[in-house]
């Protein structure tokens, strides 16, 4: 797929009542994008199964608790890797829709251990697919990967649908092998049994919630809530940065748009115009401003893993497609995320907040 040259075909949004009752299996639940989704999903009315381990750190397991999701939905402990575990999970939940997001999802974990990474993020997505496969309902599936599918040259322009895929370090390559699985699946399988199924290729997320290790984000706030200031590694290293609501409002308007059309499968990027294409020196310097209290960040420069320095996404294609486009830039995202770890931080309720700033993105205003 070249890059998209046509106009808008039509402005798609997500109906109000298209996910209520709809049975959603979704992988990876308990982490950081798989909460505020689920959080999206009960509040359209949907009937959500999620199949992933526990949260990989203890903050993470809190959210979980505090957000109150898990009382919305069917929460399914289990590892991708488990094959027998997830035909169970997934033959009980019988779903129409499933989205996929369970990984190992940080570069340098993947350095540190590669044969788990490859595991989870390949054979996951086989065994994913594979119930997909045997199941008569599925209609439609998003495998969710990642920016750093691509063979990254480090060129100034967005990288498009069409692009050689060939990750880097085992974090990325292990996702271009997921992709390479998926149309391997699509073709041979899913096409002919009349399975929509997209991939969906998204840059870096901020939100509140991810206290991931080795996230610039994650760090700023660790950081912040010690009081002391921020160490960043590779302040000249520019990537695209959304809020964390961004991508998952496309993954589910393209679930959406090709389960009543799989003329729409395909594979998206997905993610923030130019302007918020930034350095994460530029990142840094927002973040301090919109916490204050004379927050700052220095440079600690140190030899470590190979890392890209330069990564963009074109998004044209779903622009072109849907008429998407972000809705909060930079400032905006950082604002949102601050304003969560500071409720975070003095023990404020947090479900409530976590629906406040769904339904404050869902009205459309573009800030």
């Amino acid at each position: 797929m070249g890059k998209w040259k046509g106009t808008v075909e039509t402005m798609v949004t997500i109906k109000t009542d298209f996910y209520k009752g709809k049975r959603i299996f979704i992988t990876g639940h308990t982490g950081f994008k798989g909460m505020w989704l689920c959080k999206m999903l009960e509040l359209l009315g949907a009937e959500v199964t999620g199949f992933s381990l526990p949260s990989p750190t203890d903050e993470g397991a809190c959210v979980f608790e505090a957000s109150g999701i898990a009382a919305g939905m069917n929460s399914v402990i289990g590892d991708v890797r488990d094959f027998s575990a997830m035909q169970r999970a997934f033959g009980e939940a019988n779903p129409e829709i499933v989205l996929h997001l369970a990984a190992q999802p940080i570069v340098r974990e993947s350095y540190r251990d590669p044969v788990g990474t490859y595991e989870t993020n390949v054979m996951g997505t086989v065994h994913l697919l594979e119930c997909v496969r045997q199941s008569a309902g599925v209609k439609s599936v998003l495998n969710v990967t990642t920016d750093k599918v691509y063979q990254n040259k480090e060129w100034v322009w967005g990288y498009r649908e069409n692009e050689p895929l060939d990750g880097f370090d085992p974090y990325s390559n292990s996702k271009s092998c997921s992709e390479l699985v998926t149309h391997s699946y699509v073709n041979s399988f899913l096409q002919e049994a009349g399975v929509a199924v997209s991939t969906a290729r998204a840059g870096n997320v901020i939100g509140g919630g991810d206290f991931a290790q080795d996230r610039i984000i994650p760090d700023c706030i660790r950081a912040a809530y010690q009081g002391r200031n921020i160490e960043v590694r590779n302040p000249q290293s520019t990537r695209p940065y959304q809020h964390v609501l961004e991508p998952l409002y496309a993954y589910l308007l393209i679930a959406q748009a090709q389960y009543e059309d799989n003329s729409y499968a395909g594979w998206y990027n997905v993610g923030p115009d130019e302007c918020d294409c930034v350095t994460t020196g530029k990142l840094c310097d927002i973040f301090c401003q919109a916490w204050g209290e004379k927050l700052e960040w220095q440079d600690i420069s140190i030899p470590g893993p190979h890392e890209a320095r330069f990564l963009k996404l074109d998004c044209s294609k779903i622009k072109g497609k849907f008429g998407w486009h972000p809705r909060w830039h930079i400032d905006k995202a950082v604002e949102k995320t601050v304003e969560w770890a500071k409720a975070w931080q003095n023990d404020q309720p947090i479900a409530g907040l976590m629906d406040a700033q769904i339904e404050e993105f869902l009205r459309g205003d573009i800030v």
